[in-house]
């Protein structure tokens, strides 16, 4: 048994995660290899190796002939009669190789071989471990700054933090622990080269089905993703268990879910929102925390009228237009907000010029408006409304 080279390919099996059978594979081709650089030609060398115990043999297959013209390829009868006495012109002999004979050069060619197939398959093993993990959330630690990029310590590779992907308000450490989302995973000559972010809407969804069990098992969804990385970041979520509040299974008991998610986020703000196949009320849910008066959706054009109180409308814009512009990236929908007041000088309003209230019990009486089939179709619910009527 060859316990030496038994006990070098076990140790490379479970350090590199390369199959033995992989490198018995390279032990064959380099020695096949040593000998045409010893030979000068190998298409009769063949290699057997036992997987068992790692003891190996090499054989040139001669032809029997009468007169040797090509020592590589061809053996006389008188030499082949000594290896076995039942040989005849024209047999094929097996002459065993020493691999002991091969010269200084063709022995570290083999070992070139070797190394270079060991090479090629770590190389190979680690670029399908981190395909896996594509378009997924891993743990990596901060190494460096090169440039304005940052490289991130994955385990086993580096990956690169590009400025692009980076939160203009966050500044790591190096050694410090970050989640990443590995957005592409190549290969290349080096190993292979992987690219991740920490602003991509997708880290956020990872985040949650990480954090949330409701997520990760399927039982509350979430439908839609709009992220202003460092700021702020929308999502709208549906459970398909009605037993299941979808916004309280992602915030969590005393919000500790979303908190976990937030601190992983370095304070970025989450807005959770319940989804509605109705766009009328996914716009209203959307513009939270801003009080919605009513909302007029066209799904055809994909844009929605919204009227709230005027003093909802700078929280309903947001900082420099912020929630609106979640709100319509979420939605999908171009969304025109306009105030009770600029609503009423449009004309926009006529439907509740009838109402004289003032604005507080006019929200606490008004429900939000009910889309049907596809058309701009609102009906305003309330007590006072059917008093007034009687």
């Amino acid at each position: 048994m060859n316990t030496e080279l038994l006990e070098a390919l076990n140790i490379l099996e479970q350090e590199k995660n390369i199959s033995k059978d992989t490198l018995l594979e390279a032990i064959e081709q380099s020695l096949i290899q040593a000998c045409k650089n010893h030979f000068g030609k190998a298409d009769n060398v063949k290699v057997y190796i036992d997987p068992e115990t790692c003891n190996f043999s090499v054989y040139a297959e001669k032809t029997v002939v009468e007169k040797v013209e090509d020592s590589v390829m061809e053996i006389s009868l008188a030499n082949a009669k000594m290896v076995d006495s039942k040989y005849e012109l024209g047999d094929i002999v097996n002459v065993e190789i020493k691999s002991k004979e091969f010269g200084r050069i063709a022995t570290q060619n083999a070992k070139n071989v070797i190394l270079q197939k060991i090479r090629e398959e770590e190389r190979k093993v680690l670029y399908n471990e981190y395909f896996e993990k594509e378009k997924d959330v891993v743990t990596g630690i901060v190494q460096r700054n090169m440039g304005k990029n940052i490289s991130i310590n994955l385990g086993k590779v580096d990956a690169m933090l590009n400025e692009s992907e980076q939160v203009k308000t966050e500044h790591f450490r190096p050694t410090e622990r970050i989640k990443v989302y590995v957005l592409e995973v190549k290969d290349t000559p080096k190993g292979p080269k992987i690219q991740v972010s920490r602003t991509h809407p997708e880290l956020v969804k990872r985040l949650f089905e990480s954090e949330v069990t409701e997520v990760r098992e399927g039982i509350v969804e979430i439908k839609s993703i709009a992220r202003e990385a460092g700021s702020r970041t929308k999502i709208a979520v549906w459970s398909n268990d009605s037993d299941v509040d979808p916004v309280g299974a992602c915030v969590g008991m005393n919000g500790a879910r979303v908190n976990a998610i937030v601190e992983e986020l370095r304070g970025e703000k989450i807005d959770i929102i319940n989804w509605d196949e109705n766009p009328a009320f996914l716009i209203e849910n959307a513009l939270s925390p801003a009080k919605v008066i009513s909302v007029m959706a066209d799904p055809d054009e994909k844009a929605a009228k919204v009227i709230v109180p005027d003093y909802q409308l700078s929280l309903a814009i947001g900082k420099e237009g912020q929630n609106a512009r979640l709100a319509a990236r979420l939605t999908g929908f171009k969304i025109d907000i306009k105030s009770e007041t600029q609503a009423r000088e449009a004309g926009d309003f006529e439907i509740f010029e009838e109402y004289d209230e003032d604005m507080d019990e006019f929200e606490e009486d008004v429900d939000v408006n009910e889309y049907e089939d596809g058309e701009n179709e609102y009906e305003e619910y309330s007590e006072k409304d059917e008093s007034a009527d009687a």
